[in-house]
């Protein structure tokens, strides 16, 4: 039984080190690997699309987490905020449609068009996005920099501290992070805890 459990701890690492992408997600200081997913207008996006950007503000969400739900307008306003500074939104969409009917494709349509999203919204329908992340939760949040080398990720986990009410937040990870960007600063909180729903997984 050991033996069985560790040849396949040695396939998912094969398999994972063909895509491109490390095991167990990204650390601190990596350099993220483009991707590039179906946004809900049908075309495809890539962080590479955009040559004018400084970073992007990663975040694995959903529509039906009501954790993910109360931080739905903390994403807008990130983005409406971030955006002309060089740092926008990329939210991405990574639970098996076949187990939360509520986050299909169709429904991730309806919920861009409902809450006008100023950002894209990808589906990550193969899951291998959300793995090489390593995100856990919705919402899990990234910050990644524009380097010379590509993007690197300099921010990983909650968007603030309260999961509820953005209102009440007495810390802005990501906003704080992406000022420190702005003034040549290193990132002081480079990882908190993601809080929220588990990522509803593929059946094997």
């Amino acid at each position: 039984m050991k033996k069985t459990m560790s040849a396949m701890a040695v396939l998912v690492a094969l398999l994972t080190m063909s895509l491109g992408f490390p095991a167990g997600g990204y650390k601190i200081g990596d350099y993220v690997k483009d991707f590039e997913l179906k946004n809900v207008d049908g075309k495809k996006v890539s962080m590479g699309m955009n040559k004018e950007v400084k970073g992007y503000i990663i975040t694995f969400t959903c529509n039906t987490c009501p954790v993910a739900k109360a931080y739905e307008d903390r994403i807008i306003d990130l983005h409406k905020k971030f955006e002309s500074k060089g740092f926008p939104v990329i939210a991405i969409q990574a639970n098996d449609g076949e187990r939360s009917p509520g986050d299909s494709y169709t429904a991730m349509q309806q919920r861009a068009k409902a809450k006008n999203y100023g950002f894209p919204y990808l589906i990550d329908e193969s899951q291998e996005i959300v793995k090489a992340f390593g995100a856990t939760n919705t919402p899990h949040t990234f910050l990644v920099k524009k380097e010379s080398n590509g993007f690197k990720l300099v921010y990983a986990g909650a968007i603030d501290n309260n999961s509820q009410d953005g209102a009440a937040a007495t810390k802005k990870y990501i906003e704080t992070a992406i000022e420190e960007i702005i003034a040549n600063k290193e990132v002081s909180t480079p990882s908190v805890r993601a809080v929220g729903c588990g990522i509803k997984w593929k059946s094997v």
